[in-house]
């Protein structure tokens, strides 16, 4: 049974959900604070950030001010400014909203989903977006069981074929959740990126995950990389990735 995603939760007006101020990690080559935006059309149960997924959990908001006043203050010091979720494209003002980062002199880097190619077209052309960072939940046949909802696959495809020639710098993730993902599946998503510039695996942290079952059934395993692959069979897969995507990096969140 996939969940079902209230339509009044598309196209939300800008609702900024937290804000880290210093990240050395989520734009690459830069320090950058991160502004998370509240709703998603996905509900995939191995999400960490279900606070800004479920409306029912959702948090008393960051006000536009709030947020662009404290970025004209770090001027100098932060670099670039990460919009992520959530999933930015729903927000109906994101596009006002990051022409308002841009002309604060920061560079901008956009965490999507892929759902809405047209969005991201348009940010991308409108020189919005320096970095794009889309995840691919996992390969195309199995979309649906890794979202918790039902997907326009199409639309994945065409965000995936637009980034890759966008022209601006990106990387394609995944994060791999045992008993979601297997190596084999892996491997098939770096076919259905096929000629990326990089895909990134992810190891996946239970500790916030919205499905309960996956908090604690993973907790007990240690020993093993990404709880399901060990390290042998990981160079493996990166060496069968390598086939089909020029840069593969693994990333662990230990």
């Amino acid at each position: 049974m996939f969940a079902k995603v209230q339509r009044e939760y598309f196209y939300l007006p800008m609702l900024i959900g937290g804000l880290q101020k210093i990240s050395l990690i989520d734009f690459p080559g830069k320090i950058a604070s991160v502004i998370f935006t509240q709703g998603c059309n996905f509900r995939c149960p191995f999400c960490h950030n279900g606070h800004l997924v479920d409306p029912a959990k959702f948090e008393a908001t960051l006000s536009e001010d709030e947020v662009l006043n404290y970025l004209s203050s770090r001027k100098g010091r932060v670099e670039g400014v990460v919009i992520s979720g959530g999933e930015p494209t729903l927000q109906r003002d994101l596009k006002a909203f990051m022409q308002k980062i841009k002309e604060l002199g920061f560079c901008s880097k956009l965490d999507t989903n892929g759902t809405k190619p047209d969005i991201v077209a348009d940010l991308t052309r409108s020189n919005l977006v320096d970095f794009i960072a889309m995840d691919i939940k996992h390969n195309l046949p199995k979309y649906d069981a890794a979202c918790g909802v039902k997907t326009l696959v199409k639309n994945i495809i065409q965000s995936i074929n637009f980034v890759k020639t966008c022209g601006v710098d990106y990387e394609f993730r995944t994060t791999i959740v045992p008993g979601i993902h297997r190596g084999s599946d892996i491997v098939s998503i770096a076919k259905s990126i096929r000629g990326a510039k990089k895909f990134v695996i992810q190891e996946f942290v239970p500790d916030h995950a919205m499905d309960n079952n996956l908090r604690h059934e993973q907790h007990e395993i240690e020993e093993s990389l990404f709880c399901f692959t060990h390290r042998a069979e990981l160079e493996n897969i990166r060496a069968e990735c390598l086939h089909y995507v020029t840069d593969f990096e693994i990333r662990f969140a230990r």
